[in-house]
């Protein structure tokens, strides 16, 4: 694994998470295992003396404030408090306190622990279908949370907008560097950008369809434990428009056959709790080439990545082709 991620990176954030085990009320002989490496690392914490188990989130630095990561998890206790969704609680240190710290040879890293939550990864096939009715449903009933939520004043999470996904100040890095991109690519992608923001300026950002989102109900943040789905990782939680959460709930399968009846079921759950106007709908294809655009530049700017490392130039490619198809619709 190279880049920020190297294995020996992976080992220092082994080590610090392993030495804050304790303030959460863990023993000594906790073991600390890595789960995955994305834009955090979590590790997954087993207690054989307390018999708990508990994730620790390692947070990427330079990425979230440290008052971003309080409303994040602000917004996940106002949920599970209100019954909105299944998510795994924030767990508190034993001080009350809910971020923890260490300190690597360069930097700070912040830490975040949350209750063990049982279930699997959705995987694709003809199931997935029924699994994206309730994701609609509980993306409907997400989005109604937020439209009666007060937030606290301290309240802060990142914007999700054309100009920070695809335009000057984009968070995720530049489209532009994506792997094995030509130059007739690049001008492909520059006429998809400047329609999409076109149809975004139209659409606008009035709050019956702008708002506070989870902005990557993807399959690896959802978990499946018989009837009961899950949602987990609400690290990219953000404004945004509400219709985002479909084009990010089909990040890395978006070319599947599958899609167009996942879009159907994920619809009517939506409608089965909450309105969806045709105004929305129409902006699916919109929604889903920028997700797929922003990812695109995530995986450049990520390469070291076990994601990045696999799907390489060939996710471009395929990003080229979502993008012509999007440009031959005249909708």
């Amino acid at each position: 694994m190279g880049g920020l991620y190297n294995d020996q990176m992976v080992n220092e954030l082994h080590k610090g998470a392993q030495s804050l085990a304790p303030l959460w009320g863990l023993s000594e002989k906790t073991e600390v295992k890595l789960l995955t490496v994305s834009e955090n690392a979590t590790f997954k914490a087993v207690d054989p003396v307390g018999g708990r188990t508990v994730i620790l989130r390692v947070h990427r630095p330079g990425y979230h404030t440290r008052a971003e990561i309080e409303s994040e998890l602000s917004w996940i206790k106002a949920l599970r408090q209100s019954g909105v969704v299944e998510t795994p609680e924030p767990l508190p240190m034993v001080d009350g306190e809910l971020i923890a710290s260490f300190q690597t040879e360069h930097e700070t890293r912040d830490v975040v622990a949350f209750a063990f939550c049982p279930g699997s990864e959705p995987q694709t096939g003809s199931s997935l279908v029924a699994g994206f009715r309730d994701l609609g449903a509980i993306s409907a009933r997400l989005h109604s949370h937020v439209k009666q939520w007060d937030r606290p004043v301290s309240f802060v999470r990142k914007t999700w907008n054309f100009d920070s996904t695809l335009g000057d100040v984009a968070l995720w890095g530049d489209w532009r560097d994506a792997m094995g991109l030509t130059e007739d690519g690049k001008a492909l992608l520059i006429k998809a950008c400047n329609k999409i923001e076109a149809k975004l300026d139209d659409y606008g950002i009035e709050d019956d369809r702008f708002g506070l989102v989870h902005a990557d109900l993807r399959l690896a943040n959802l978990l499946v434990d018989g009837d009961k789905m899950a949602v987990i990782d609400f690290d990219d939680c953000g404004l945004s428009w509400f219709m985002y959460d479909f084009a990010a709930a089909i990040s890395f399968i978006e070319e599947d056959p599958i899609v167009p009846e996942l879009q159907r079921a994920w619809i009517d759950g939506y409608r089965s709790v909450a309105l969806l106007s045709e105004a929305d709908e129409a902006m699916f294809p919109t929604f889903i080439t920028m997700r797929r655009i922003l990812l695109t530049a995530w995986l450049a700017s990520h390469s070291e990545t076990p994601t990045a490392q696999e799907l390489g130039a060939s996710y471009t490619e395929g990003t080229l082709r979502i993008a012509a198809d999007y440009l031959a619709n005249d909708a």
